[in-house]
């Protein structure tokens, strides 16, 4: 028997494809174009597609079509979904520190800090989605015999500009208050870092997130953000990731069809968030009710 070490031929890496997630589907660009992504010190690190206006509008489609049943879910199912995210990214938390270490020039410990803030941050807003709606909403004292109620209900389709800082703890900070609250989201991420966006679309993909309700685009941010503030089915943006110049250009396109505008602010991604970015996007419905005897059909009058 012989006792010599079999000789084994080098094997090839098997490098990533990145692509899109739209609809709960992985797409390439519809243009075909692609840019390339680099580390910190320049070194190439993948290609990310570089999504057109076609993407853009696609997105929007599918996040309208999500949106009715998304926004009719239970607020305890929408939490169970969003600690599923969570689960779902604990399992692939290597990866993530690694792609997030590659993407910010971090060190493998500052990595693993923003991977588990991440985490954290799923669990935080998913305790909040069966809570908000005492917080904001309740029974008004009103003079006359009425109730008067009001009740928080998600605003509809937002556009996220993903911020340039912190790309992958400041998109997670974004866009769970958005989805927590019922909302649907078009995500722009990060043009400079993108790959752990898009990365966390296959989390989506595997943790019971309804297809549409997120979709994360890659690319230059003008392009793609442009015809999403002009886009007469989006009914708010966050520019948390636009400059100053871009971001009044994307404010004034927005004001078209008056959609809900968050302006970019200094955010320190790491505090505990608070309450702001859940209520960004809702709007309160108020309901007047007589009050009086019931009659025999149980109906007030």
């Amino acid at each position: 028997m012989s006792d010599k070490t079999e000789k084994t031929e080098p094997r090839l890496s098997v490098f990533k494809t990145y692509k899109l997630y739209v609809g709960g589907k992985f797409p390439r660009s519809e243009s075909g174009r692609v840019y390339e992504v680099t580390d910190s010190k320049g070194n190439w690190l993948a290609n990310a597609p570089l999504s057109s206006r076609k993407d853009a509008r696609d997105a929007v489609v599918a996040a309208r079509k999500a949106f009715g049943a998304w926004s009719g879910a239970t607020a305890y199912n929408r939490g169970q979904i969003l600690y599923r995210i969570a689960e779902m990214l604990e399992g692939r938390r290597e990866q993530f520190v690694r792609e997030v270490g590659d993407a910010e020039g971090l060190s493998k410990a500052k990595a693993a800090a923003q991977v588990d803030a991440a985490i954290d941050r799923w669990v935080w807003y998913a305790g909040w989605t069966d809570k908000i709606a005492q917080v904001v909403g309740g029974g008004n004292p009103v003079a006359g015999p009425f109730f008067n109620l009001s009740t928080p209900e998600p605003t509809g389709v937002v556009a996220v500009l993903a911020p340039q800082e912190s790309p992958f703890l400041g998109l997670v900070s974004v866009i769970a208050p958005v989805i927590a609250t019922g909302n649907t989201a078009v995500v722009v991420a990060s043009e400079k870092s993108p790959l752990p966006a898009l990365s966390l679309g296959e989390v989506l993909a595997t943790s019971d997130l309804p297809g549409g309700v997120v979709n994360i685009l890659s690319g230059r941010t003008a392009e793609i953000a442009t015809p999403l503030a002009a886009h007469q089915d989006v009914n708010a943006i966050d520019l948390a990731g636009a400059d100053e110049d871009l971001a009044r250009e994307l404010e004034i396109a927005a004001a078209d069809n008056l959609k809900r505008v968050l302006r970019p602010q200094p955010v320190d991604y790491f505090a505990t968030p608070g309450t702001d970015r859940l209520t960004a996007f809702l709007e309160t419905k108020t309901v007047w009710h007589p009050t009086g005897a019931l009659g025999a059909s149980g109906s007030s009058y």
